[in-house]
């Protein structure tokens, strides 16, 4: 009897921790990886017929509600006394006693919305956490550094760089798609909160526009109004130094909720400082863009993510050239692969249609459910980390027949031994909302690495491979050999992270650019140096 009970306790525990465990991978952060984000369309899906239902259910009883009302109005519209006729008097007193009471306290209108709210209630698990919206606003933020885009265009659907006085397209889109007021503000908001007015000021300033251009209009969706904007960007402008700014816009709040004693003391405390400051010279303030993380090499990086991998001087390079490769391999000798070379110095070599589109969806397809958040190697640990926004997932070769043919490819265009534990098993990425990658060695850079539990050396070369197409942005920026790479779907593109002498190439810098538009998707195959030792002999000169 106590064994049962025992058992019946465990079995308990372990339903919860199931429940537990389900709850957690429906809340797993969806801004990471695209396809993520993709199946949050499925819930929204099923909420709108939610939304549906209950405003069919609406609709009828305002209908009825509506016969209701021209019934009664058509007893009043009538000039002779209706009370006359003892019928009509009793439905009038009938009405008064309980129609009437029967209509305000009905329940249907309850019943509709408890319908929605219970729906949505069981669907809520699967919907975005704020760590979602938080994510996907400073997705924009980084969209809007990297790119130089502008906020009002970003607002109006329009992807453009500006410059100076100069304006340059970099996608347009089909459709324009615009944000509203609340959407500027919630973005704006999440700068706010983390005290980066650099960012928050300019989103702010969209909203109190839009919001300006709107007041009046009661839109059930929005969770902001035009006093929120204005006391936030109000904020924002006197942390930012510009206090001129703050009371102007405190002003203009209070014209609108003049009962509000904060801002009436904010105000005043505005007003003091102008007064103070006025026989002063005010140096005007500069907001700084904050260096989060703190990259040497950010304005290198960004410049070679804006050309969007465009590369015009290579053409006029001599030493680069393109072929058809087989690598004096049998395998490839009667299919060889178009092979581009991007740059000696450091070597880069691009293969293009290295895969097919049904082997690319295979990979991608194969990969899906096992996505988790990307991480990197810190120390001996792996940490997930702000500069690299992604999902991965690591596929062995037993996975299906089509990556062993996968790997004898690669094997047979490279020259190395592509065999665990020679080499690691294929890595997928899925990037997230403006994913990225910020600069950093595919080479193990400390003795601790976690890189070295593998005991088969460090990483010798990177052979990743492009699964899909991007429709802007994305490239592989290589930062001290200062060039980058489109995205060129089905191609791969080929490195060296070592010397012969098995030192680091400090040429090998690289990041991946924020994806502007698209839904990339990339297959990493590490090739380590244990195995290699006939196929890439060492050298004794630490250059080559």
């Amino acid at each position: 009897m106590v064994r049962a009970v025992r058992l019946g306790a465990l079995l308990a525990v372990l339903v919860l921790w199931v429940g537990d465990l389900a709850r957690a991978a429906a809340r797993e952060d969806k801004f990471s990886a695209l396809t993520s984000v993709a199946r949050a369309l499925a819930p929204e899906r099923r909420l709108l017929a939610l939304l549906r239902s209950y405003l069919l259910g609406e609709e009828a009883r305002l209908r009825d509600l509506t016969r209701f009302y021209d019934k009664v109005l058509s007893l009043h519209e009538d000039s002779a006394t209706p009370v006359a006729n003892p019928l009509l008097a009793f439905t009038l007193i009938k009405r008064l006693h309980s129609d009437w009471r029967n209509v305000v306290h009905s329940l249907e209108a309850s019943e509709n919305i408890r319908a929605l709210k219970d729906g949505y209630e069981k669907l809520e698990q699967e919907l975005p956490a704020f760590e979602d919206l938080e994510g996907a606003a400073r997705a924009l933020m980084r969209l809007q550094d990297v790119y130089m885009l502008n906020v009002k265009g970003l607002a109006r659907g329009v992807f453009q760089r500006v410059t100076g006085s100069a304006v340059t397209d970099l996608y347009s889109p089909r459709q324009l798609f615009s944000l509203t007021a609340d959407d500027c503000f919630q973005i704006g908001k999440v700068a706010y909160d983390m005290g980066d007015y650099y960012h928050a000021i300019p989103w702010l300033e969209e909203a109190v526009s839009l919001f300006r251009g709107s007041y009046g209009e009661w839109k059930t969706e929005d969770e902001a109004s035009l006093e929120d904007a204005l006391d936030h960007l109000a904020f924002a402008c006197f942390q930012a130094g510009n206090v001129s700014c703050a009371l102007s816009l405190s002003r203009e709040f209070l014209l609108y909720s003049p009962e509000n004693k904060r801002m009436v003391r904010n105000v005043l405390k505005y007003e003091r400082l102008l007064a103070e400051s006025s026989h002063q010279e005010v140096a005007e303030t500069v907001i700084q863009r904050p260096n989060v993380p703190h990259l040497q090499t950010r304005d290198t990086y960004e410049g070679l993510c804006q050309t969007l991998g465009s590369q015009p001087i290579h053409y006029q390079i001599p030493s680069l050239y393109c072929s058809y490769e087989t690598n004096s391999s049998p395998y490839l000798l009667l299919q060889p692969v178009r092979k581009e070379v991007i740059h000696l110095e450091p070597y880069v070599a691009l293969y293009h249609d290295f895969v097919s589109d049904p082997e690319a969806q295979k990979i991608r397809e194969l990969a899906e459910p096992w996505l988790q958040r990307s991480v990197v190697a810190s120390g001996g640990k792996q940490l997930q980390v702000e500069y690299r926004i992604s999902k991965s997932a690591w596929l062995k070769d037993t996975v299906d027949p089509m990556l062993v043919t996968l790997n004898h490819r690669i094997a047979a265009l490279t020259g190395l031994d592509v065999r665990p534990p020679y080499a690691e098993y294929l890595q997928v990425v899925n990037y997230g909302i403006g994913g990225h990658y910020e600069p950093h060695f595919d080479h193990a850079t400390s003795p601790s690495s976690p890189l070295f539990r593998m005991k088969s050396g460090n990483r010798v070369a990177t052979f990743m491979i492009y699964l899909s197409s991007v429709e802007a942005g994305g490239a592989t920026a290589f930062i001290y050999a200062n060039f980058s790479v489109p995205v060129v779907k089905n191609a791969a593109l080929f490195w060296w992270n070592l010397h012969r002498s098995g030192e680091g190439d400090g040429d090998t810098l690289h990041a991946g650019c924020p994806v502007l538009v698209g839904d990339k998707w990339v297959a990493n195959k590490w090739i380590h140096e244990y195995g290699q030792e006939f196929r890439r002999p060492c050298s004794s000169s630490p250059e080559d």
